[in-house]
């Protein structure tokens, strides 16, 4: 459930069914990667920012589609991973990382009102440009341990325009900058070349 609130709201982000929304999401430990392709496994782990690093592995083919920005209700394990009290709203952002003009990763991140004030609050502003980009320019940001899941073939937890016929490896984590949270998560999607 989502709403417009001025100029954030650029597509409504529909509520799927629960059946299929939503993940459970583990630590590496827990899950302890069991047919993970060992392609993927560094992609999934990697604390760096992951712009960058598709920059690097692209030769700087590379964009961010912006899908939908919206304020909604977040998810239950995504409030409580922020530490939001239920039922407080969130602007969910959606995009495309998109490498030789293919959809790679698809992104979903959580930003707490709070959070879009002081030194983040040029969130406001992302349009297409990358959080990630915009995160990791803070030297005192601080990147919480992963979660990782598989998600099965048609996960609607997937844009709707990007949904696909086969499962696909995420990872989640928190990062935290003096008290301010953002949760992202990060879909490698079939088209994803390692």
């Amino acid at each position: 459930m989502c709403k417009s609130h001025g100029l954030w709201h650029t597509a409504a982000v529909p509520s799927p069914p629960a059946s299929t929304a939503y993940p459970t999401w583990y630590s590496p430990e827990q899950m302890q990667l069991r047919g993970l392709p060992a392609t993927v496994r560094p992609w999934l782990l990697d604390e760096t920012s992951l712009t960058e690093r598709l920059l690097r592995r692209t030769g700087g083919e590379f964009r961010v589609q912006r899908l939908s920005q919206a304020w909604c209700r977040p998810q239950l394990s995504e409030a409580r991973l922020l530490e939001l009290p239920l039922g407080q709203w969130a602007l969910v952002r959606e995009v495309v990382l998109r490498c030789f003009d293919e959809p790679w990763v698809y992104a979903r991140s959580i930003i707490p009102g709070a959070t879009l004030s002081g030194e983040l609050r040029r969130l406001r502003q992302l349009q297409n440009d990358s959080l990630g980009a915009l995160l990791f320019r803070h030297p005192a940001l601080r990147r919480e341990a992963f979660e990782i899941t598989q998600l099965p073939a048609g996960s609607h937890y997937i844009h709707r325009d990007y949904r696909q016929g086969s499962p696909a490896w995420a990872r989640r984590s928190r990062f935290v900058l003096r008290g301010n949270s953002v949760l992202v998560s990060e879909v490698f999607l079939e088209r994803f070349q390692a």
